[in-house]
């Protein structure tokens, strides 16, 4: 069967448009928080029928892609997915076999509709994936893929991941979605503090580091082939924290100049040509940079205090967020990537600031904070407006946000359940999920593609 491209179809146009007017379209209670992460949205309702196998073998293959399916676009933050109790009991395996009238009446009263089959042979797999509109029977498919690769549960899943951000780019305006991504973090279940990498969901955690001492802080590169993050190393005879750097392409630490003192945080600059970080090689913990090649290392600040945790601004790539105690408290400020204009961003009560992240948009910035009389939750601002909003409210250390590159999504760390273990929520603070649940784990950084 022929699959379609839809470079120029009229029908196809009216859909997208009518779609991209549903999640475009602010509900009547939007705020400023909710229309800065796109989550304050009408949101348009897609049915997932269950892909059909073509043998009875490949049942539990496309029972898999099915779900995954399924799970990635109800996290999406921008589609309702219709349960699955209400489809009606015949699953279109085809674009022939799809009565739309089924579909777009109650209980499903679905949009869209998800929907395809699956084929194994020996270690040959064959998954047909379409989007239809279930309200227009005369449009063609809205989306039509067709994946080819070995029979293997991680490749069923991958391609799971990949169809499901294909819809999400479709339904946003071309913002695509987080399915593919991975997220790097550190783990302590080898018995020391290594640096691990899981898919956006959870599954596939597997380590990337096996350097037996104490690793933190990774930080993806933009490009997502390089993570930095603080290990521990000679420099000069004594063994101190340092900058280390991980390549994805080689599966190997990659050398990098090391200094005296206490070396950490690193922050990579939005194309990804410098690394600027946090060290105490002249006394004072003061904030350096220097180029990715290892060269050209230039003082950024210059306080009596500590300056550390520094985050590049993604949209200007000329602002930088940090923590500084040189007002006394550990508090946010920003200042030039090259140390000029120093401003603190004043809060409305005391407490320790940590751990700024800036969204995609470089308007809204996470961080960790702990009032004088409660725990550390994770809270929001507008820079522009300063306007905060709290997104974790209990009595666990929540701390460690890191933005997923669709803005509407956040990982951090979180003690709620007991242990230091890593979660996922929506950038409201609504669909928390546990990643991790086997040792302690700590640090998330979700990668930019």
């Amino acid at each position: 069967m022929a699959f379609p491209t839809f470079r120029s179809r009229p029908q196809f146009s009216i859909l997208l448009a009518s779609l991209l007017f549903l999640v475009a379209t602010p509900a009547a209670a939007q705020d400023w928080f909710r229309t800065g992460t796109g989550l304050g949205v009408e949101k348009p309702r897609v049915a997932v029928a269950d892909f059909a196998p073509r043998s009875p073998s490949s049942q539990p293959l496309a029972n898999i892609f099915s779900t995954v399916l399924r799970a990635d676009l109800e996290f999406s933050g921008i589609i309702e997915v219709v349960s699955k109790s209400m489809n009606p009991l015949q699953s279109p395996s085809v674009p022939a076999e799809l009565r739309h009238a089924e579909w777009n009446a109650p209980p499903a009263d679905a949009h869209l509709l998800a929907y395809g089959n699956l084929s194994a042979s020996g270690n040959d797999l064959v998954i047909e994936a379409w989007l239809s509109d279930a309200r227009n029977a005369q449009a063609p498919p809205v989306l039509g893929k067709r994946y080819r690769g070995e029979v293997t549960d991680a490749e069923i899943r991958r391609f799971a991941h990949q169809f499901a951000d294909e819809i999400i780019a479709r339904l946003s305006g071309g913002t695509p979605g987080v399915a593919s991504t991975q997220i790097a973090f550190v783990s302590t279940r080898t018995g020391s503090k290594e640096i691990w990498a899981m898919d956006y969901d959870g599954s596939n955690q597997r380590p990337l580091t096996s350097l037996r001492t104490i690793s933190l802080t990774p930080r993806w590169s933009p490009d997502g082939l390089r993570i930095a993050f603080t290990c521990y190393g000679l420099a000069g005879g004594v063994t101190s924290a340092q900058i280390c750097l991980y390549s994805m392409e080689t599966g190997k630490p990659m050398a990098f100049m090391r200094y005296k003192g206490t070396n950490s945080s690193p922050a990579w600059s939005p194309d990804g040509s410098k690394l600027m970080f946090m060290s105490s090689m002249h006394g004072d913990p003061e904030l350096f940079m220097i180029d990715a090649t290892g060269s050209n290392l230039r003082r950024i600040t210059y306080s009596a205090g500590v300056d550390t945790s520094p985050a590049w601004n993604p949209r200007t790539g000329q602002q930088v967020a940090f923590i500084s105690d040189r007002g006394g408290l550990p508090n946010l400020y920003l200042m030039n990537a090259d140390g000029s204009n120093v401003e603190k961003l004043e809060l409305p009560d005391m407490g320790y600031v940590v751990d700024p992240a800036w969204a995609p948009n470089g308007q809204l910035l996470a961080f960790s904070w702990r009032r004088p009389n409660g725990n550390y939750d994770l809270y929001l601002m507008d820079t522009a407006s300063r306007q905060i909003v709290e997104l974790t409210r209990d009595a666990a250390r929540n701390e460690r946000p890191s933005w997923a590159p669709d803005g509407r999504h956040i990982v951090f760390e979180s003690t709620r359940t007991g242990t230091r273990q890593i979660w996922t929520m929506l950038a409201d603070g609504t669909q928390a999920r546990q990643l991790t649940f086997e040792g302690h784990n700590e640090s998330p950084n979700w990668s930019p593609k």
